[in-house]
């Protein structure tokens, strides 16, 4: 059994619609400025007719393979986080896999809404460690196709984005995942769903669109709920890794609302600097915006070998995580 894990390679896809703030807010009959203002998002990306949820992963799959300069044949485990599978059956992570010739490894999806990400990669950490054999972690979704254009809350938000990382086995105790916390509240299990679709309320005639589209209940307490998560989340992933805020490089939260993450930084005392921000450009793309942020990040500015990072998520459900990586 391994020691620990290392992440090997970053890669991020985008579909090539480019939606401005104005389309939205003429649409909505908003001011011009008001979504900059509320949320930091300036833009985001939306898929066109041609794209699928299977084609942006592995996108975004690809382009961490070849960042990590691996056989693909290596990969023992492919874990897709996403909240917009092709379909309700079958699982998209076993196609992706086919499509990146990923050979037989292990494939599936995993529906952790915003979260997603954070629990994928502490599970591919596992398995990497068990077994030994480097595993793919990719976060895609297309929430631009669960919109309800008429609702502001949602539709001023969500975005089309994947994200990727390639982790491979690392005998080097200080890489790889040092510290874990992770968190839910059932008891605020509505605040943002999708009604139907699921088997509760399964798809037939007669369904508004609202039912199958993203609504959002009470923003003000989504906003608070994700603060107070994302934020304990991360007290307990640093104290478990024996880190201190200060000593973070580079702190990459979920992309939620720029309020929101802007509220984590102070309450850790983590600097504004230190905070990697992509929602301006991106937007939330749910679990993507972490791989995303990491591996526009990464472009940037290569994280440096012994760096700390802290990650931390919280949405729907509730349901939220940190983690604190050596990278």
């Amino acid at each position: 059994m391994s020691r620990s894990s290392r992440i090997l390679g970053f890669g991020h896809h985008a579909p090539a619609r480019r939606v401005e703030n104005p389309e939205i807010e003429n649409s909505l009959g908003l001011e011009p400025g008001w979504i900059e203002r509320r949320t930091g998002i300036r833009s985001r990306f939306w898929a066109t007719d041609e794209d699928t949820l299977s084609g942006l992963a592995m996108y975004a799959g690809d382009m961490a393979l070849a960042n990590a300069g691996i056989d693909r044949c290596d990969i023992g485990l492919l874990l897709l986080a996403t909240s917009t599978p092709d379909h309700l059956l079958p699982p998209s992570a076993p196609l992706v896999a086919h499509k990146l010739g990923l050979g037989r490894a292990g494939a599936v999806d995993l529906t952790g809404a915003c979260a997603g990400f954070i629990y994928a990669l502490m599970f591919a950490d596992g398995f990497t460690r068990l077994h030994g054999k480097p595993a793919l972690v990719i976060a895609a979704n297309i929430l631009s196709r669960r919109i309800n254009p008429a609702e502001r809350a949602s539709s001023v938000l969500f975005a089309d984005a994947a994200g990727a990382v390639v982790i491979r086995p690392c005998d080097n105790p200080d890489r790889g995942i040092l510290g874990a916390s992770v968190d839910s509240d059932g008891s605020r299990y509505g605040l943002i769903q999708i009604p139907a679709g699921g088997s509760n309320i399964p798809f037939h005639d007669g369904l508004d669109l609202g039912q199958t589209r993203m609504t959002m209940t009470d923003g003000r307490e989504v906003f608070a709920k994700a603060v107070e998560m994302m934020t304990n989340c991360s007290i307990g992933a640093l104290a478990a890794a024996g880190v201190r805020s200060h000593d973070v490089g580079r702190f990459v939260p979920h992309q939620a609302n720029a309020r929101i993450f802007d509220a984590v930084g102070r309450n850790l005392g983590i600097a504004d600097q230190a905070i990697v921000k992509t929602i301006a450009e991106y937007g939330n793309s749910s679990a993507a915006t972490i791989p995303l942020s990491l591996s526009l990040a990464n472009q940037t500015e290569p994280f440096r070998p012994g760096e700390k990072i802290l990650l931390a998520a919280a949405g729907a459900g509730l349901s939220g995580g940190a983690l604190v990586v050596g990278v």
